[in-house]
């Protein structure tokens, strides 16, 4: 199939561009009238790929899998259930790919193969658990599954983005404040403090010269970190090994790290669980959610999980070797193995990682305003100290 740029319009009279593959321009104006439009123009687009555009939002997945769950367990047909949904969604990105999903199952093709020719939409975790729903009659459950995990992973990601929301904005202002004293307030001082005809202390030059860095050199100060992240990213294309080294130096830097290596064990085990639930073997859970990690450190520690249960021993003893389980996670998941309820133990692994997650995250807030604030009063010290000891020394000298 081709690729093609349109433009269209809805039956509000709206207009909508977007791409979309089919096999000619008729076919993409039936598609485009399925999924609500009205075809206007469109090109053909070369050396696109039907796997690309936007990735959809985890807000748009999650009212599709919670609607999905609803119609099911309702006794609605899917191909109807999907042909409500594409009627009633407003993103029309997303509109198009259930659109596709649609024709997809009219021409005789699985829910779960025709999720699969759309990645953007879709990761290879959903495909595998739309399957196994399918291959074993529960794919309301697994809807529901996705939906509860989904839910989970948005407010996983909210907790991270408030740990790191104070410390980047008090960072912003420690950085605005530093330019602001620097650049204007600490020139104008310099001729009134030169003017007095004083030995200059150390200090007071230092924070001069620092000073005029700033003046001089304040275009090269905000390129840095530009700069410094393009040597970083170019030095991981050409050496594989280093992103070993960056991923591991993020789980230990202190005090973000150790938070990160929660948040990532939390979802992995979370993940782990909704597949082993929905009747996936073990190493296909491990291998499904090794790159879900995203970390490679992460990643080799569950490589050398897959090969220790290959070699014949169980979960909780290979997770043991690995060392990347706390001693009262694998506890529980010797428990969970002893009693058949595995993934009701990864469960609670994952309710334990939550907890946690979100107890060091107040922590780690607590710790950063607090110390936001000394950089701030240190450097605001620094300066007072400098400009003021020339005028003291002045004032003793006059009084004697």
């Amino acid at each position: 199939m081709a690729m093609y740029s349109y433009k269209a319009i809805d039956s509000q009279g709206k207009s909508a561009k977007g791409l979309q593959d089919a096999a000619n321009l008729i076919d993409l104006e039936l598609r485009l009238k399925r999924a609500g439009l009205d075809l206007i123009s469109a090109k053909e687009e070369e050396n696109v790929s039907s796997f690309g555009g936007p990735k959809i939002k985890r807000v748009g997945l999650i009212t599709f899998f919670f609607n999905l769950d609803q119609l099911t367990r309702a006794g609605v047909p899917l191909l109807e259930c999907l042909a409500d949904l594409r009627d009633s969604m407003e993103d029309l990105v997303f509109r198009e790919i259930i659109a596709s999903l649609v024709e997809s199952l009219q021409n005789g093709k699985k829910l779960s193969q025709a999720m699969a020719q759309h990645p953007n939409a879709f990761d290879k975790i959903t495909v595998n658990l739309t399957h196994a729903g399918e291959e074993s009659g529960k794919l309301p459950d697994v809807f529901r599954h996705l939906t509860e995990s989904l839910k989970w992973q948005d407010e996983m990601a909210s907790q991270t983005k408030n740990m790191l929301m104070l410390p980047a904005f008090v960072g912003t202002m420690v950085i605005a404040i530093t330019f602001f004293l620097m650049i204007y307030l600490v020139p104008q001082l310099v001729s009134f403090i030169k003017g007095m005809g004083q030995e200059i202390p150390f200090q007071t030059r230092l924070l001069i010269a620092v000073s005029s860095i700033f003046v001089n050199y304040w275009w090269a100060i905000l390129a840095s970190p530009l700069v410094l992240s393009g040597i970083y990213k170019g030095a991981l294309k050409f050496n594989s090994g280093l992103q070993y080294h960056a991923d591991n130096l993020k789980l230990h830097i202190w005090p973000t790290g150790p938070v990160l290596r929660k948040i990532i064990l939390a979802r992995f085990a979370n993940t782990f669980a909704m597949m082993y639930g929905s009747g996936i073997s073990i190493l296909d859970c491990i291998a499904n959610s090794r790159d879900l990690a995203n970390n490679q450190v992460i990643s080799k520690s569950l490589q050398e999980v897959m090969h220790e249960i290959e070699s014949g021993k169980n979960l909780a003893q290979s997770f043991e070797k690995a060392g990347i389980f706390p001693p009262l996670v694998v506890r529980m998941l010797k428990v969970g193995e002893a009693t058949g309820q595995l993934d009701r133990a990864l469960l609670n692994v994952s309710y334990f990682y939550d907890r946690d997650v979100k107890d060091s995250i107040k922590k780690v807030q607590v710790l950063i305003e607090p110390a936001m604030t000394i950089i701030l009063g240190a450097l605001l010290g620094w300066v007072m100290l400098s400009v003021l000891s020339p005028i003291y020394d002045l004032i003793s000298k006059v009084k004697m």
